[in-house]
């Protein structure tokens, strides 16, 4: 019998978790996004990339829990890793991405923060500080989800 454990930290939480997340700007063809230009918002930032299943999986709730929320000063920024850019615009449309989205093909982003497993997502408040941190999908539309969003 094989146990797999996937997403699992060695330590008792993430790296980084209670302290300023690293600062970044990332210019593709469509626009030009730095993080800090958020602060005062709740950050959901989210590494993705369009082949990958887990990704694609979440995607509609990232973009249901944004539409719902982002009266409340919350905003989901969504850092694709894909290098082709034709899928990364084919996927914005087919899926109907209405979120603050960039593509980062070089990693840069996404290496500064230990990503390596898509999707991974971390939650930072509007002191900008990173409170949490997500491996694999996440469903954002859940009442637990919503609200612990709402409350920071």
């Amino acid at each position: 019998m094989t146990l797999l454990l996937a997403g699992c930290y060695s330590g008792s939480r993430p790296p980084r978790i209670g302290t300023t997340p690293p600062d970044f700007s990332v210019q593709d063809s469509d626009r030009r996004i730095t993080l800090n230009e958020l602060h005062g918002k709740v950050v959901v930032l989210n590494f993705w990339a369009t082949w990958c299943p887990p990704c694609v999986e979440e995607m509609p709730s990232l973009v249901q829990m944004q539409q719902r929320l982002k009266d409340k000063g919350i905003t989901v920024l969504a850092v694709s890793v894909d290098v082709d850019e034709d899928a990364y615009h084919k996927f914005l449309k087919d899926y109907k991405v209405n979120l603050l989205t960039v593509r980062d093909p070089s990693h840069k982003s996404s290496d500064l923060y230990g990503t390596f497993k898509y999707p991974e997502t971390y939650i930072i408040d509007r002191n900008g500080t990173l409170r949490r941190k997500f491996i694999g999908p996440v469903d954002w539309t859940t009442p637990e989800i919503l609200e612990y969003l709402t409350k920071l």
